[in-house]
């Protein structure tokens, strides 16, 4: 009977923070728009490119670059002492340099 708490539990809290959030943002616009504000305040910091572009250039830029992080992590352990522990470390850094690339170029395509 304790196993199915676990799950159970998890699910409420996850549909109870997304019902409060989107419940709250809904009386938030529903009293703007009673005081007259404009729609237009809605879609404010929105980006200006589709979506897909922005999550396949991100996905595109993750892969290269664990791929990358893959490589030098056997050049490592082939021609150093450090051993397989290097894979763990290597990967890690070059997925989050490539994240933060893909952060970078998401910026730039804003702008155009």
């Amino acid at each position: 009977m304790e196993e199915i708490l676990i799950p159970i539990s998890l699910f409420l809290a996850i549909f109870g923070v997304v019902y409060l959030y989107l419940s709250t943002r809904n009386k938030e616009r529903l009293a703007l728009i009673e005081k007259g504000a404009d729609a237009s305040i809605f879609m404010r910091g929105r980006s200006s490119s589709p979506i897909w572009k922005v999550i396949l250039l991100n996905l595109a830029l993750l892969l290269m670059s664990i791929g990358v992080g893959v490589f030098i992590a056997s050049i490592l352990d082939n021609y150093t002492t450090l051993g397989d522990s290097v894979y763990p470390g290597t990967i890690f850094l070059m997925a989050g340099l490539g994240l933060y690339i893909g952060f970078n170029k998401s910026k730039d395509l804003d702008k155009e």
